[in-house]
């Protein structure tokens, strides 16, 4: 690229930034001269063409002359590209007063909309790595389930996430979720987030942030973190955090993981929420039985015809809904019911609780997921996590995002699932030695080949081993949400879900 040519392409991204990142005529002059300044140049275009497509007419061709030019090395491109977004994204005070102008004016899911739009338009919500993920849908024996391959993001095994709480705080940021990596340039192991912008907001008398997911697992995932580091926990404080956040922000829903390894999140680390529009699965289940208690006529319980054990609090009154949710929440973590396997403490914790709020119209809801992450040398990866013959899908904990009913594969499926296509189809001999090589990538689904290979033979058409691999994987995933159920859905665990509500919480059936 010519020097010219150069130009020309900056001064595309600073018209770029004007049309759609609200970066003010007063910043212009100053952003033109730190892009100039990032390449070594003197002085802009002096005639700028219409820009082209973002992603292939400007910022490609920007950072391949980054690392043409020696400015930056080949795997430091995603760290040069955000780098240079940020130049021409409005500082963090910049978009706190748009986002409060908007609010003020136009409401609150204005802003948001806003907000989002600008986490995508600079790259920070990588809609280019987003848009390769695999989708699809699934109706269950409980209702709809959603199913993405991933292929933005790496897989984490359970006990990695567990080492992660014990570690020591080091390094900064602290962790990737901590408010100072606003503007942080990044590393080989850390993300750049020069393009990251957060919004202030208190919840519960602190102070905390949000943030959009940069890998949006589903619509507006938003994410709230406390701008303290600490690490997670789920108590009848954070219930009320939660309740605060839908009365800020009503149209979004808003949860916790459990702050428990296997059943928490990938971060245990810093207390954060995850949130966003309503659209996960759960949300739209049938209620089993509706309860009530004693001192609080007017807020209703419900058992949630779902696959894993989901406890529903609803009323008008968000004192009342809060006071239901925590003695709920205190009740759980005390509970033990050894003839379905559920023993809330040993040395440790056991018992936890994954809470979702949400509001419809003036009613406030909380889902309560009950979990609990005991392990014994029959199950060592966890009683209630998925059986080990499921790994092949889905190894990691099943948190917040996976129980509602959205399943976030591993990318590795992508790969793995056409070769299982193969054997179904004939294109690929089965070789049993192969096949049970402990070296070979395919040899977590050695069991699933040979029983599919022998349901179905190796010689059938590319459409068929499609939806048979498929209902393979949608049968798996709604295994694994069965798995995770504390209470089974059977007539001993349905019992024993009864007997929780009734002499647990003291709730009267309606």
């Amino acid at each position: 690229m010519t020097s010219e040519q150069l130009k020309i392409k900056l001064a595309q991204l600073v018209d770029y930034a004007k049309d759609n990142l609200s970066l003010r005529f007063e910043d212009e002059s100053f952003v033109t001269n730190s892009l100039l300044d990032l390449f070594s140049l003197t002085a802009p275009a002096t005639n700028v063409e219409k820009y082209g497509d973002f992603q292939k007419d400007i910022v490609d061709p920007l950072v391949n002359h980054a690392i043409e030019s020696g400015i930056a090395k080949e795997e430091e491109r995603i760290l040069f590209e955000t780098k240079l977004l940020g130049i021409v994204t409005p500082c963090p005070s910049s978009v706190v007063d748009k986002f409060d102008i908007i609010a003020a004016n136009s409401g609150v899911k204005s802003a948001t909309d806003w907000l989002f739009n600008l986490s995508i338009a600079n790259n920070y919500i990588r809609m280019v790595d987003i848009n390769k993920n695999i989708k699809w849908e699934h109706i269950g024996k409980f209702g709809k389930i959603g199913i993405t391959i991933n292929l933005s993001k790496p897989e984490k095994d359970p006990k990695q996430i567990a080492l992660a709480k014990l570690l020591p705080k080091s390094g900064y940021p602290s962790c990737l979720l901590c408010t100072e990596n606003v503007g942080f340039a990044g590393n080989l192991n850390h993300p750049a987030r020069q393009t990251l912008r957060m919004i202030p907001v208190r919840l519960g008398g602190e102070n905390w942030s949000i943030q959009y997911s940069p890998y949006q697992y589903y619509k507006e995932h938003i994410i709230a973190l406390s701008n303290e580091h600490r690490p997670m926990h789920v108590n009848g404080d954070t219930l009320f955090r939660l309740l605060d956040f839908v009365d800020l922000f009503p149209h979004y829903f808003i949860g916790s993981n459990a702050a428990l390894p296997i059943v928490g999140g990938s971060i245990l680390t810093h207390d954060h929420y995850q949130g966003g529009s309503k659209v996960l699965p759960m949300f739209e289940a049938d209620i089993r039985k509706n309860y009530t208690v004693s001192k609080f006529k007017n807020v209703t319980v419900s058992i949630v015809n779902w696959y894993n054990s989901v406890v529903r609090v609803s009323g008008k009154s968000k004192f009342e809904v809060h006071e239901t949710a925590t003695n709920i929440l205190e009740a759980w973590s005390q509970w033990s019911d050894e003839s379905v396997n559920i023993i809330c403490k040993t040395e440790e914790q056991h018992n936890a609780v994954t809470p979702i709020a949400r509001k419809e119209g003036d009613v406030y809801i909380i889902d309560m997921i009950l979990r609990n992450n005991r392990t014994d040398s029959e199950h060592p990866y966890g009683i209630f996590h998925p059986e080990e013959s499921l790994h092949n899908i889905k190894k990691e904990g099943i948190g917040i995002i996976e129980v509602m009913g959205l399943f976030i594969l591993p990318g590795r499926l992508k790969t793995e699932l056409e070769v299982i296509k193969d054997y179904i189809s004939g294109i690929k001999n089965l070789d049993l030695q192969e096949l049970n090589n402990p070296e070979n990538p395919m040899f977590k689904h050695a069991q699933t080949i040979l029983q599919l290979v022998n349901d179905h033979g190796t010689s059938r058409d590319r459409v068929f081993a499609d939806k048979t691999v498929t209902d393979y994987v949608n049968n798996a995933c709604e295994q694994i949400l069965e798995c995770t159920a504390v209470f089974k859905n059977n007539e001993q665990g349905q019992l024993a879900f009864e007997n929780f509500m009734s002499k647990g919480i003291g709730a009267q059936e309606i």
